[in-house]
Protein backbone atom coordinates (compact mmCIF):
# COMPACT_ATOMS: atom_id res chain seq x y z
CA UNK A 1 0.00 0.00 0.00
CA UNK A 2 2.84 2.38 0.84
CA UNK A 3 4.44 1.82 -2.57
CA UNK A 4 1.07 2.33 -4.22
CA UNK A 5 0.54 5.67 -2.52
CA UNK A 6 4.05 6.77 -3.40
CA UNK A 7 3.49 5.88 -7.04
CA UNK A 8 0.23 7.81 -7.11
CA UNK A 9 1.85 10.81 -5.48
CA UNK A 10 4.74 10.66 -7.95
CA UNK A 11 2.38 10.64 -10.90
CA UNK A 12 0.52 13.59 -9.43
CA UNK A 13 3.78 15.51 -9.12
CA UNK A 14 4.62 14.62 -12.69
CA UNK A 15 1.33 16.02 -13.94
CA UNK A 16 1.78 19.16 -11.88
CA UNK A 17 5.29 19.71 -13.22
CA UNK A 18 4.12 19.19 -16.80
CA UNK A 19 1.40 21.77 -16.37
CA UNK A 20 3.79 24.39 -14.99
CA UNK A 21 6.87 23.87 -17.20
CA UNK A 22 7.58 26.07 -20.17
CA UNK A 23 10.24 26.25 -22.84
CA UNK A 24 10.92 28.45 -25.86
CA UNK A 25 10.55 25.54 -28.28
CA UNK A 26 6.95 24.59 -27.59
CA UNK A 27 3.42 25.75 -26.98
CA UNK A 28 2.41 24.64 -23.51
CA UNK A 29 -1.09 23.68 -22.48
CA UNK A 30 -2.50 22.50 -19.17
CA UNK A 31 -2.10 18.77 -18.59
CA UNK A 32 -4.41 18.49 -15.58
CA UNK A 33 -6.70 15.48 -16.05
CA UNK A 34 -9.88 16.34 -17.96
CA UNK A 35 -11.94 13.18 -17.73
CA UNK A 36 -14.82 12.54 -20.09
CA UNK A 37 -17.80 10.32 -19.58
CA UNK A 38 -17.33 6.72 -20.73
CA UNK A 39 -18.10 6.19 -24.41
CA UNK A 40 -20.95 3.71 -24.87
CA UNK A 41 -19.86 0.45 -26.46
CA UNK A 42 -20.08 0.67 -30.23
CA UNK A 43 -20.08 4.47 -30.38
CA UNK A 44 -17.11 6.07 -32.12
CA UNK A 45 -15.10 8.75 -30.36
CA UNK A 46 -15.92 11.83 -32.47
CA UNK A 47 -12.27 12.93 -32.35
CA UNK A 48 -10.96 9.65 -33.71
CA UNK A 49 -10.87 7.51 -36.80
CA UNK A 50 -11.72 3.85 -37.04
CA UNK A 51 -9.31 1.27 -35.60
CA UNK A 52 -5.92 1.26 -37.21
CA UNK A 53 -4.01 -0.70 -39.76
CA UNK A 54 -6.89 -2.05 -41.84
CA UNK A 55 -7.62 -1.55 -45.52
CA UNK A 56 -10.68 0.24 -46.84
CA UNK A 57 -13.77 -1.76 -47.60
CA UNK A 58 -13.09 -1.86 -51.36
CA UNK A 59 -9.54 -3.07 -50.84
CA UNK A 60 -8.02 -0.09 -52.68
CA UNK A 61 -6.12 1.33 -49.72
CA UNK A 62 -2.83 0.08 -48.33
CA UNK A 63 -2.15 2.21 -45.24
CA UNK A 64 1.58 1.44 -45.27
CA UNK A 65 2.07 2.68 -48.85
CA UNK A 66 3.25 6.30 -49.00
CA UNK A 67 4.66 8.58 -51.71
CA UNK A 68 8.04 7.68 -53.20
CA UNK A 69 10.90 10.05 -52.32
CA UNK A 70 13.03 11.72 -55.00
CA UNK A 71 16.05 9.79 -56.25
CA UNK A 72 18.27 12.40 -54.59
CA UNK A 73 17.30 14.62 -51.70
CA UNK A 74 18.04 18.34 -52.07
CA UNK A 75 21.10 19.43 -50.17
CA UNK A 76 20.42 20.78 -46.66
CA UNK A 77 19.88 24.53 -46.79
CA UNK A 78 19.16 24.38 -50.55
CA UNK A 79 15.47 23.56 -50.78
CA UNK A 80 13.84 23.90 -54.24
CA UNK A 81 12.19 27.26 -54.89
CA UNK A 82 8.44 27.14 -54.37
CA UNK A 83 8.56 23.90 -52.37
CA UNK A 84 6.94 23.31 -49.01
CA UNK A 85 10.45 22.91 -47.59
CA UNK A 86 11.46 26.33 -48.96
CA UNK A 87 8.44 27.86 -47.22
CA UNK A 88 9.56 26.21 -43.96
CA UNK A 89 13.00 27.77 -44.42
CA UNK A 90 11.38 31.19 -44.94
CA UNK A 91 9.49 30.78 -41.65
CA UNK A 92 12.79 29.99 -39.92
CA UNK A 93 11.68 26.76 -38.30
CA UNK A 94 9.93 23.41 -38.78
CA UNK A 95 6.78 23.38 -36.64
CA UNK A 96 6.05 19.92 -35.24
CA UNK A 97 3.01 18.75 -33.28
CA UNK A 98 4.17 16.43 -30.50
CA UNK A 99 3.06 14.80 -27.29
CA UNK A 100 4.57 15.86 -23.97
CA UNK A 101 3.10 12.99 -21.94
CA UNK A 102 4.35 9.83 -23.68
CA UNK A 103 7.45 8.69 -21.82
CA UNK A 104 10.32 7.63 -24.12
CA UNK A 105 8.62 8.96 -27.27
CA UNK A 106 7.55 12.53 -26.50
CA UNK A 107 7.67 13.83 -22.93
CA UNK A 108 8.85 16.85 -20.99
CA UNK A 109 12.06 16.08 -19.13
CA UNK A 110 11.73 17.11 -15.48
CA UNK A 111 15.36 18.28 -15.26
CA UNK A 112 15.84 20.22 -18.50
CA UNK A 113 12.21 21.26 -19.02
CA UNK A 114 12.58 20.28 -22.69
CA UNK A 115 10.35 17.89 -24.64
CA UNK A 116 12.45 14.86 -25.58
CA UNK A 117 12.04 11.31 -26.87
CA UNK A 118 12.25 9.02 -29.89
CA UNK A 119 9.62 10.94 -31.90
CA UNK A 120 11.31 14.24 -31.04
CA UNK A 121 14.65 12.99 -32.34
CA UNK A 122 12.98 11.88 -35.58
CA UNK A 123 11.66 15.44 -35.97
CA UNK A 124 15.11 16.87 -35.25
CA UNK A 125 16.63 14.84 -38.11
CA UNK A 126 13.99 16.18 -40.51
CA UNK A 127 14.70 19.77 -39.44
CA UNK A 128 18.44 19.20 -39.90
CA UNK A 129 17.84 17.81 -43.39
CA UNK A 130 15.99 21.03 -44.27
CA UNK A 131 18.22 23.62 -42.60
CA UNK A 132 21.58 21.86 -42.64
CA UNK A 133 22.42 22.30 -38.97
CA UNK A 134 21.28 21.31 -35.49
CA UNK A 135 20.29 24.83 -34.41
CA UNK A 136 17.45 24.28 -31.89
CA UNK A 137 15.78 27.48 -33.12
CA UNK A 138 15.02 25.68 -36.38
CA UNK A 139 12.66 23.31 -34.59
CA UNK A 140 9.47 24.52 -32.92
CA UNK A 141 7.61 21.90 -30.91
CA UNK A 142 3.89 22.37 -30.28
CA UNK A 143 2.47 20.22 -27.48
CA UNK A 144 -0.91 18.86 -28.58
CA UNK A 145 -3.38 16.20 -27.51
CA UNK A 146 -4.11 13.13 -29.61
CA UNK A 147 -7.45 14.65 -30.63
CA UNK A 148 -5.71 17.78 -31.97
CA UNK A 149 -3.32 15.98 -34.32
CA UNK A 150 -5.40 15.91 -37.50
CA UNK A 151 -7.01 19.36 -37.08
CA UNK A 152 -3.65 21.00 -36.42
CA UNK A 153 -2.21 19.49 -39.61
CA UNK A 154 -5.27 20.35 -41.71
CA UNK A 155 -5.37 23.95 -40.47
CA UNK A 156 -1.65 24.50 -41.00
CA UNK A 157 -0.93 25.11 -37.33
CA UNK A 158 1.91 22.60 -37.61
CA UNK A 159 3.95 21.42 -40.59
CA UNK A 160 4.03 17.82 -39.40
CA UNK A 161 2.94 15.66 -36.47
CA UNK A 162 5.39 13.25 -34.79
CA UNK A 163 3.28 11.63 -32.10
CA UNK A 164 3.10 7.80 -32.23
CA UNK A 165 0.24 8.17 -34.72
CA UNK A 166 -1.30 5.11 -36.35
CA UNK A 167 -1.63 5.16 -40.13
CA UNK A 168 -5.00 3.94 -41.37
CA UNK A 169 -7.18 4.37 -44.43
CA UNK A 170 -9.74 6.61 -42.72
CA UNK A 171 -7.06 9.03 -41.58
CA UNK A 172 -5.48 8.96 -45.05
CA UNK A 173 -8.64 10.65 -46.31
CA UNK A 174 -7.81 13.61 -44.05
CA UNK A 175 -4.01 13.85 -44.00
CA UNK A 176 -1.01 12.32 -45.75
CA UNK A 177 1.40 10.05 -43.92
CA UNK A 178 5.05 9.23 -44.24
CA UNK A 179 6.13 5.63 -44.52
CA UNK A 180 5.85 3.46 -41.41
CA UNK A 181 8.73 4.42 -39.09
CA UNK A 182 7.70 2.38 -36.03
CA UNK A 183 5.58 -0.75 -35.66
CA UNK A 184 3.37 -1.18 -32.60
CA UNK A 185 0.26 -3.05 -31.51
CA UNK A 186 -2.44 -2.51 -28.90
CA UNK A 187 -2.13 -4.28 -25.54
CA UNK A 188 -3.34 -3.57 -21.99
CA UNK A 189 -1.67 -2.11 -18.90
CA UNK A 190 -2.89 -3.30 -15.49
CA UNK A 191 -1.75 -3.20 -11.90
CA UNK A 192 0.53 -6.07 -10.92
CA UNK A 193 -1.49 -8.96 -9.52
CA UNK A 194 -4.55 -7.96 -11.54
CA UNK A 195 -6.86 -10.80 -12.65
CA UNK A 196 -7.05 -9.22 -16.13
CA UNK A 197 -4.56 -10.56 -18.67
CA UNK A 198 -6.16 -9.86 -22.07
CA UNK A 199 -8.67 -7.41 -23.50
CA UNK A 200 -11.16 -10.28 -23.53
CA UNK A 201 -11.00 -10.45 -19.72
CA UNK A 202 -12.26 -6.88 -19.38
CA UNK A 203 -15.90 -7.25 -20.39
CA UNK A 204 -17.98 -4.76 -18.40
CA UNK A 205 -14.83 -3.19 -16.91
CA UNK A 206 -13.58 0.37 -17.45
CA UNK A 207 -10.63 0.68 -19.81
CA UNK A 208 -8.91 4.02 -20.41
CA UNK A 209 -7.49 5.52 -23.61
CA UNK A 210 -6.88 9.01 -24.97
CA UNK A 211 -9.50 10.79 -27.05
CA UNK A 212 -8.72 11.03 -30.75
CA UNK A 213 -6.88 7.70 -30.89
CA UNK A 214 -7.61 4.46 -32.69
CA UNK A 215 -7.22 2.80 -29.29
CA UNK A 216 -10.42 4.25 -27.80
CA UNK A 217 -12.43 3.08 -30.82
CA UNK A 218 -10.91 -0.41 -30.63
CA UNK A 219 -11.97 -0.62 -26.98
CA UNK A 220 -15.50 0.56 -27.85
CA UNK A 221 -15.87 -2.07 -30.57
CA UNK A 222 -14.21 -4.96 -28.69
CA UNK A 223 -16.52 -8.03 -28.68
CA UNK A 224 -16.04 -8.55 -24.94
CA UNK A 225 -17.66 -5.11 -24.37
CA UNK A 226 -15.31 -3.29 -21.99
CA UNK A 227 -16.41 0.22 -21.01
CA UNK A 228 -14.18 2.77 -22.78
CA UNK A 229 -13.18 5.84 -20.76
CA UNK A 230 -11.72 8.74 -22.75
CA UNK A 231 -9.25 11.31 -21.37
CA UNK A 232 -6.96 13.97 -22.84
CA UNK A 233 -3.54 12.44 -22.16
CA UNK A 234 -1.98 9.07 -21.39
CA UNK A 235 -0.73 10.20 -17.99
CA UNK A 236 -4.38 10.89 -17.10
CA UNK A 237 -5.05 7.20 -17.77
CA UNK A 238 -2.17 6.19 -15.51
CA UNK A 239 -3.56 8.28 -12.64
CA UNK A 240 -7.02 6.77 -13.11
CA UNK A 241 -5.53 3.27 -13.01
CA UNK A 242 -3.57 4.10 -9.85
CA UNK A 243 -6.70 5.46 -8.19
CA UNK A 244 -8.81 2.45 -9.16
CA UNK A 245 -11.13 4.47 -11.40
CA UNK A 246 -10.39 2.14 -14.33
CA UNK A 247 -9.25 -1.48 -14.40
CA UNK A 248 -6.86 -1.12 -17.35
CA UNK A 249 -5.27 1.23 -19.86
CA UNK A 250 -5.15 0.09 -23.48
CA UNK A 251 -3.18 1.50 -26.38
CA UNK A 252 -0.07 0.84 -28.46
CA UNK A 253 2.46 -1.23 -26.55
CA UNK A 254 5.24 1.36 -26.97
CA UNK A 255 3.13 3.93 -25.10
CA UNK A 256 2.19 1.41 -22.41
CA UNK A 257 5.87 0.53 -21.92
CA UNK A 258 6.55 4.16 -21.03
CA UNK A 259 3.65 4.26 -18.56
CA UNK A 260 4.88 1.03 -16.93
CA UNK A 261 8.34 2.57 -16.45
CA UNK A 262 6.71 5.50 -14.65
CA UNK A 263 4.92 3.20 -12.18
CA UNK A 264 6.64 -0.09 -11.27
CA UNK A 265 3.37 -1.31 -9.75
CA UNK A 266 1.93 -1.70 -13.25
CA UNK A 267 2.72 -4.08 -16.11
CA UNK A 268 1.92 -4.61 -19.77
CA UNK A 269 0.20 -7.97 -20.33
CA UNK A 270 -1.35 -10.09 -23.05
CA UNK A 271 -0.73 -10.37 -26.78
CA UNK A 272 -1.08 -7.59 -29.33
CA UNK A 273 -4.63 -7.51 -30.68
CA UNK A 274 -4.17 -4.80 -33.34
CA UNK A 275 -1.57 -3.79 -35.92
CA UNK A 276 -0.47 -0.16 -35.52
CA UNK A 277 2.04 1.20 -38.07
CA UNK A 278 3.17 4.68 -37.02
CA UNK A 279 3.62 7.51 -39.50
CA UNK A 280 4.33 11.23 -39.53
CA UNK A 281 1.18 13.19 -40.48
CA UNK A 282 1.43 15.96 -43.09
CA UNK A 283 -1.11 18.20 -44.83
CA UNK A 284 -2.61 16.52 -47.91
CA UNK A 285 -1.57 19.36 -50.23
CA UNK A 286 2.10 19.11 -49.17
CA UNK A 287 2.95 16.04 -51.20
CA UNK A 288 6.48 17.30 -51.95
CA UNK A 289 7.14 17.43 -48.23
CA UNK A 290 5.80 13.87 -47.79
CA UNK A 291 8.29 12.68 -50.41
CA UNK A 292 11.12 14.64 -48.78
CA UNK A 293 10.35 13.21 -45.33
CA UNK A 294 10.24 9.70 -46.78
CA UNK A 295 13.69 10.27 -48.24
CA UNK A 296 14.98 11.34 -44.82
CA UNK A 297 13.43 8.26 -43.19
CA UNK A 298 14.95 5.99 -45.85
CA UNK A 299 18.37 7.46 -45.15
CA UNK A 300 17.89 6.96 -41.41
CA UNK A 301 17.02 3.30 -42.00
CA UNK A 302 20.14 2.65 -44.06
CA UNK A 303 22.80 4.77 -42.32
CA UNK A 304 22.07 3.39 -38.84
CA UNK A 305 20.46 6.53 -37.40
CA UNK A 306 17.11 4.80 -36.77
CA UNK A 307 18.84 1.97 -34.89
CA UNK A 308 20.88 4.47 -32.85
CA UNK A 309 17.74 6.32 -31.77
CA UNK A 310 16.01 3.05 -30.92
CA UNK A 311 18.97 1.90 -28.80
CA UNK A 312 19.15 5.25 -27.02
CA UNK A 313 15.50 5.55 -26.09
CA UNK A 314 14.19 2.00 -25.99
CA UNK A 315 17.25 -0.13 -25.31
CA UNK A 316 19.03 -2.36 -27.78
CA UNK A 317 19.64 -4.30 -29.72
CA UNK A 318 17.40 -2.48 -32.16
CA UNK A 319 15.23 -4.58 -34.47
CA UNK A 320 15.22 -4.08 -38.21
CA UNK A 321 13.32 -0.84 -38.88
CA UNK A 322 9.99 -1.10 -40.70
CA UNK A 323 10.56 -1.35 -44.43
CA UNK A 324 9.47 1.52 -46.64
CA UNK A 325 6.59 0.87 -49.03
CA UNK A 326 5.41 3.18 -51.80
CA UNK A 327 2.18 3.69 -53.69
CA UNK A 328 3.81 5.04 -56.87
Amino acid sequence: MKNRLLATAAAGLLLASLASCGSPDSTVRSTAPTFRAPIPAGVQDPASAAPGGTDSSDGSCDPRASLRPPATLPAPGQMPAGSTMADIVKHGHLTVGVDQNTYLFGYRDAVSGQIVGFDIDIAKRIAQAIFGDANPNHLQLVAITSAQRIPFVQQGQVDIVADSMTINCERLQQVEFSTDYFDAGQKILVTKGSPYHTIGDLGGKKVCAAAGTTSIVTIATEPSHPIPVSVSDWTDCLVMLQQGQVQAVSTDDNILAGLAKQDPNTEVVGPRFTDEPHGLAIKKSDTDFVRFVNGVLDRMRTDGTWAQLYDHWLGGPAPTPPASKYSD
